[in-house]
């Protein structure tokens, strides 16, 4: 028999879904675009435009910053068919895409391919006996695994919808009585936030963040997006309580199984973080293998675990879980670095352009200059120090367009003084 139980609730850290709706030009990729820049806080934004291009009009230009634009990838969409969107979706999850913006998503209802277009494909096929009526419950299906697709994408999402005028009949004349979305009936309530443009004003129309109801602005971008990003941000990060348990002491192999199961539901398993030993760009579903290894019994009487491939036991040692709180050397000297300090640096250092995984030669020689002593691995800093090198990082960070070589130079300054001081 099932037994079922509550747990407490939390509100975890999640990510925004949100859906811009208005007629043409009332400013919706903008607006999109505007929010993405603050809900990506330095990450990578990419749009599927299938607008005929009209995303790349809101672009940078080459050589002259004077003129504005936006920077993000762009990927064309002529053909808007649900399974053209979730292969578009599996390549921004590939890229690591931090917001993706589908401009405009009405296209994936009743565009070149949408699934209008697919009912009436089904309903003219010889097998099809129903006509329309039958036809939909293949679409219907494609449609749901597009929403999965798109909803469960695990960075931001910002979608753009189309309104038009909508009239209804009485008696003989026809009556306007607002405007209907170009989408399936009730398609916003899949987003957390909704927002209405008219003529570049943004009127809030359903959220679920108390501080938005019906708060209405003129050309929405960063303010808006800030709120969302605090509303998000009130609760724990799903992955670090997941890396907490990993580092801890007492943690089991059923324990790591099922703590990779929790992982795998919520769609947490390719979510980026830093290795809590070594500092280096990983991934939670190889960090909860590691240390589940190490952990595995010699015999368990079990031919397979479930969910998840064994990791090769030659790197059992190498994921042990730092020693705890029983007179081993992390109760001696210094506080070491924390596992959300690790989190952020790798966020602080793209910021400052050497978040790829070939910089960590640099990665080490800046933090090795900025703290005053060399380390051969993130994992050697203490607490006070990874604060220090946070706060340097976020300084910097913060600088836009020249953050990177103003912390270049910065790096650059300090290993010229350490080299005449030597």
């Amino acid at each position: 028999m099932t037994t079922f139980t509550f747990a407490p609730a939390t509100r975890e850290t999640a990510k925004a879904r949100i859906a811009l709706q208005g007629p043409g030009g009332s400013g919706k990729t903008k607006t999109a675009l505007r929010m993405a820049e603050r809900l990506a806080d330095g990450g990578d934004i990419g749009v599927i435009d299938t607008e005929r291009g009209s995303a790349k009009k809101y672009a940078v230009v080459p050589g002259r910053p004077d003129l504005g634009g936006h920077q993000f990838g762009h990927m064309p969409m002529a053909f808007c068919s649900p399974e053209n969107l979730i292969a578009a979706v599996k390549a921004a999850e590939e890229a690591r895409l931090t917001v993706l913006i589908v401009d405009s998503w009405s296209h994936f209802w009743a565009g070149k391919g949408g699934l209008l277009a697919r009912v009436e494909e089904e309903s003219q096929k010889s097998s099809n006996r129903g006509g329309k009526f039958t036809a939909w419950a293949p679409v219907n299906d494609l449609e749901q695994d597009m929403l999965d697709a798109l909803l469960n994408f695990p960075g931001h999402v910002i979608v753009t919808m189309r309104t038009k005028n909508d009239y209804e009949m009485e008696g003989k004349k026809v009556t306007k009585v607002g405007v209907k979305t170009v989408q399936r009936e009730g398609a916003e309530y899949e987003f957390d936030v909704v927002i209405d443009m008219i003529a570049g004003t943004g009127t809030v129309t359903k959220t679920r963040y108390e501080p938005l109801y019906n708060a209405s602005v003129h050309h929405p971008g960063e303010d808006f997006a800030e709120v969302i990003l605090e509303q998000l941000g009130q609760g724990v990060d799903p992955v670090q309580v997941i890396v907490d348990e990993l580092v801890a002491d007492g943690l089991t192999y059923d324990r790591a199984l099922e703590l990779h199961s929790q992982a795998k539901a919520r769609n947490l398993l390719g979510s980026d973080l830093l290795h809590p030993k070594s500092g280096e760009p990983a991934k939670l579903g190889d960090v909860i293998r590691e240390y589940g290894q190490a952990v595995k019994p010699v015999a368990t009487g079990v031919t397979s675990a479930p969910s998840t491939p064994s990791v090769p036991p030659a790197g059992q040692d190498q994921g042990a879980p730092p020693a705890g709180p029983s007179g081993t050397e992390q109760d001696q000297g210094p506080t070491p670095v924390t596992a959300p300090q690790m989190r952020m640096m790798h966020a602080c250092f793209t910021k400052v352009g050497l978040g790829h995984k070939d910089s960590r030669a640099e990665r080490l020689r800046a933090t090795s200059l900025i703290i005053g002593r060399e380390i051969g691995s993130a994992n050697e800093l203490t607490k006070d120090e990874a604060q220090i090198l946070l706060d340097t990082l976020t300084n910097y960070g913060e600088r836009g367009d020249t953050a990177a070589a103003d912390f270049a130079e910065m790096v650059q300054g300090l290993e010229n003084e350490a080299l005449t001081s030597a």
